[in-house]
This record gives structure tokens, sequence and C-alpha cells, in this order.
């Protein structure tokens, strides 16, 4: 069969269409690994989204699921992922291949078993295309990464987003049709945010954490993120589910999530975040936005109104007093062995944080108690909330290295943004960022919408319907 697609043009494709391309012939799994793996080689020395590519792996495995078609093997081909190249956060255990977790620290460990998403992922039929950048330890702000500073597709010298920095600018720049970050704080939907994608963090304890290496215990969750709204679903419903290996994983029975997307949202009730959408220090652009969703969603027959919850103005030092001190116990051990091989910023945040006391982890501990309580009242209103997923576009590298320079600057770097997804991950709820538009400039925008707990059918529900109205999640960045 003469395939419709050109070689250049199949990185393109979304992660179900491209299924649906190898499943009709249009052209082979094999032809969309090579698809890949050139343009990886052609294009991913300047941004640097990957740590390590699979090259041999990929070809083989994409020979495996070639010769399943020929065969007419239903049990592999039925796959939700059947044929997809995808790329993982290198913060995930794939066996036999280095896991970095973006640290020299970890230069020589190759773990022996998958984590329990990568075995998802590949018995769906997923074809593991290599692993991708992040920041130290997914920590965020490294100073100097070993595997090269990632930038943002859309536009050099920014940043594409933390921790997950490659697994963002992987999809901006095409270089895998879906990916799979880590999103303890914001770290999938952020980089989703800046490079016109869409990131889900689920509910706690919907995914499994089997073989991620930890950055804090209370709040770590994977991350699909992908090109469409259509691929979140796939992905997510793929790796969601009971693990016996993570006994904190729910027993909830794993929804059709890509048969919800209807794209009918009449009559629901939707809160506009009062706190989150009207933040004095917010970029106008991100504003601009961030209503026109909302008036898109209205247009589609969803109900709106202003929903306030106080406490997630302060939601970024709340999160930073649990998740940085969770961290700083994490990796007590290795700051004794070998703090050398740690970054300069890794190991002053760490240091850092071991130094706060427990009476302000405590607090930060009950502070989280009563956002979640917030917002469960909040949820008993409206079936979902919307805001923007950062509250400014995607900053220049050296304007997230540059030192403090007062105690306003520190609330604006450190806490502020972090306001706009910490708040979720504390309540223990999902959120999913989706392309909302640009700046006047071209950066992307993300706005986030979130839910009640294991409410991720809703919220893709909504997305799909925003998505379907517009056409920003079809741009492409300029590379």
């Amino acid at each position: 069969m003469t395939s419709s697609h050109t070689h250049d043009d199949i990185v393109f494709l979304s992660a179900e269409a491209t299924s649906d391309a190898i499943r009709s012939g249009d052209f082979t799994a094999t032809d969309a690994v090579n698809a890949y793996l050139r343009r990886i080689d052609a294009i991913d020395g300047e941004i640097k989204s990957y740590i390590t590519v699979c090259r041999e792996e990929a070809l083989g495995a994409a020979a495996d699921v070639d010769e399943a078609l020929r065969r007419g093997d239903d049990s592999a081909t039925n796959g939700a992922l059947f044929g997809v190249p995808m790329a993982i956060k290198d913060q995930f255990n794939t066996e036999g291949i280095l896991t970095s977790n973006g640290s020299r620290a970890y230069a020589d460990h190759v773990p022996a078993e998958d984590a329990t998403v990568v075995s998802r992922l590949k018995s769906a039929g997923a074809i593991l295309l290599g692993k991708l950048n992040l920041s130290e330890l997914a920590m965020g702000g490294t100073a100097d990464p070993p595997y090269g500073t990632p930038h943002n597709p859309w536009r050099r010298g920014h940043t594409p987003g933390e921790s997950s920095s490659g697994s963002g600018a992987a999809l901006a720049a095409h270089l895998c049709a879906a990916s799979v970050g880590e999103d303890t704080g914001g770290s999938g939907r952020g980089p989703a945010s800046y490079c016109n994608a869409v990131g889900l963090r689920p509910t706690f304890t919907r995914i499994s954490r089997h073989g991620i290496t930890p950055m804090c215990w209370f709040m770590d969750a994977a991350s699909p993120m992908t090109k469409t709204v259509e691929d979140c679903a796939r992905v997510l419903g793929t790796v969601s589910g009971y693990d016996p290996m993570d006994p904190t994983t729910s027993r909830r029975p794993v929804p059709d999530y890509r048969g919800m997307l209807d794209g009918d949202i009449r009559g629901m009730k939707i809160g506009r975040m009062t706190e989150l959408c009207d933040a004095p220090d917010m970029h106008p652009d991100v504003r601009r936005a961030t209503d026109a969703v909302l008036e898109t969603l209205a247009g589609l027959g969803a109900e709106i109104t202003e929903v306030s919850l106080p406490l997630t103005e302060i939601a970024g030092a709340i999160f930073v007093g649990i998740a940085d001190t969770e961290g700083a116990g994490a990796r007590d051990g290795l700051m004794r062995r070998a703090p050398e091989l740690l970054d300069r910023a890794s190991r002053t945040r760490l240091q850092s944080a071991s130094l706060v006391p427990a009476k302000v982890q405590n607090r930060a501990m009950k502070a989280r108690v009563l956002l979640r309580l917030q917002f469960e009242e909040a949820f008993r209103e409206v079936d979902l909330l919307v805001s923007p997923t950062a509250p400014y576009p995607a900053p220049r590298h050296d304007a997230l290295t540059a030192p403090f320079e007062s105690a306003d600057d520190v609330r604006q770097r450190f806490f502020f943004r972090r306001s706009y997804t910490g708040c979720y991950p504390l309540a223990g709820m999902p959120a999913v960022s989706i392309p909302g538009g640009f700046t006047e400039d071209g950066l992307p925008i993300g706005v986030q919408v979130g839910g009640a707990p294991f409410a991720e059918g809703t919220i893709l529900r909504a997305a799909y319907a925003y998505q379907e109205a517009t056409d920003w999640h079809t741009q492409r960045a300029p590379v």
C-alpha cells in the first residue's frame, strides 16, 4: 500500500493518528521510528531534550510491531498505543538502560527492571525511543545540567519548563509522538504550558509510582504529556490502575477515558479561581487568554461562576515547606556520601531544606489539610475549576538562574508560580494543562482545568471540548 504520508510529516501526527495509520498499513512502525530518529539526529543537538536515544531497541521493537501486524496477531495489535514511538522522563527505571535522574550521582545507574508505567506502555504496544532530560533529581533550578540545558523549541534561550523539561521540549519539537513526565508540584503541567502541549497530573494513587525515583513521596505522580487531549486519555488509561508493587495505588476501576471525550459540556459547572485568575503580578496576555478560554467554555454550554480559594495564594510556600523538606530527607544519604556529585544549586537547596525547623513543616502540613478542605468545598458547588497553569509565559534561562535580589524576588520566583500548579498536588486532586493561546510575541500559554479526586474523565471531557473549538494545539514551533 502506498503511504499518503511522507517520512518528514509522520512526526507531526498525534499518537492516536500514528497508531491508526500503522494499523491501516499507511506506513510501518519502522517508518515511524526512523522518521523520529532522523529528526532527533537533525535538531536535538540544539534542543537537548534527550539524555539517551534507544536507537537499536526502538528499531527492534518496531520490527516486532510490524511482524505482529503481518501475522494478524490481535492480542498485540489491539493495544491502545500500538506502534506509537514514545519517550520517558529519565526518572523512570528502564531495564538495561541508563536512568540518570539528570544527575552525575546516577551516571552509572542501569536498573534491572522497568518501572510499572514503562512496562504498561510497552504492553500497550508503545515503542520506547529514549529517555528524556530533566532537572537534577526532578527538583528544578539546576544551574549546570550534566546532560545539557534543554531549550524551548518555541524560542531558543527560554526554558521549556521544569522539571520534565525534556518531555515538554520533545513534544514541542516533534521528537516523539507522546511522552510521560513526572509531576510533583507542576513538573508535568508547567512544561506542557510553556511548550503548547497537554500535560496531566492524576489523582494521587491513580498511577503506580513503582520504579520512579522519588522527589517527594507525599505528592509524586506520573504525568502523561501529549500533543492532544485524545492522546492524553489513551496514555492515562494505559498506565492507570492498581499495582501490587505500589500498595498506595487505588483499586478503583480505570474508566475508558478516551470514550468519555464526547465534546458535550452543556450544563457543566465551572469555577473561575479568583485568586489565581486575578493575581496582580500575572502577565496580561495570560490573563487575557484565561478569560478567553472561559468565554469559549461558556459558549459551549458550561456555566461559569467565581470561586474563591484563599489559601491558593500561598500554596507555593506550603508546597515548598513540604516537598523540599521531604526531598532533603530522601537525599540525606547522598548528601552525606557524595555531595560533590550534585549540581551546586541542587546542593544548596537540599542543604537549606534540611535546616527547616520541624514546626515549620508541621505548619505546612496543617495548611495543606486546610487547603484541601477549601477544594472539597468548592467541588460541592462546581464540577471543575479553571485557572492559568503559570502566571507568565516561558522565561529566559538566565532569569531562572540569576541570584535572588530581595525577599520579594524570592516570593516571585520561588513561591508565586508554584502556587498555580502546587495547589492540586497539595489537595491530592487531578488537573490538566491544555494549550490556551499565545502571547503577543508568540510564546505559548497554558490553561489549567482541575477536578475532584478521580475526576480525570470529566477534566478531559472539558479539555477536549475546548480543544475541538480552537486550533491552538495545531500550531507548530519554529524548528
